[in-house]
């Protein structure tokens, strides 16, 4: 027998033990084999759906996280625009307070002003008059220091009082 040619016995004991071993591994190997690869699959097919599930969830997360954005957003332009709005009044009101204000004390200065002014003139009337007194007391007491001249007064005022 040469190396090259095997026997008939040879290739029917070789496929004798091929077929039992065949017929072994699938009753005893293949079956869980298979099994733990079905397992694996779904293994696989479960973290598969899960992650696509958990990308569903992070896109929906990611739209709810921008429209809470802008509407957190929205609420700060609008918190702003009130508060720009009521400092604006609050200044238009401060203003318009101060012009009152500002009139109320110019009127009552100008009162006041009117007030000493007259105040003033009245005092001014009394000393011109007290000094026209005084001085006309001193004229008609040189004046009228001889008889002859007080006699020459009296005439005149007689003289005036008739005319008028």
């Amino acid at each position: 027998m040469s190396l090259l040619t095997p026997a008939i016995g040879l290739l029917f004991w070789m496929l004798v033990v091929f077929l039992l071993l065949v017929v072994v591994l699938r009753a005893y190997a293949w079956k869980p084999i298979i099994a733990g690869l079905k397992d694996r699959e779904h293994e696989i097919q479960s973290a598969l759906d899960l992650a696509q599930q958990t990308k569903a969830e992070m896109v929906k997360l990611q739209a709810d996280n921008a429209k809470q954005l802008a509407e957190a957003n929205a609420a700060r332009d609008r918190i702003i625009r009130e508060a720009k709005d009521a400092a604006d009044h609050m200044i238009a009101e401060a203003r318009e307070k101060a012009t009152v204000e500002g009139q109320k004390v110019l009127e009552s200065a100008r009162e006041t002003i009117r007030n000493e002014q007259q105040a003033a003139i009245s005092q001014m009337k009394k000393e011109v008059a007290t000094l026209s007194l005084q001085i006309a007391e001193q004229v008609l007491r040189r004046e009228l220091s001889d008889k002859a001249s007080q006699e020459k007064l009296v005439a005149e005022l007689a003289s005036n009082a008739r005319m008028n």
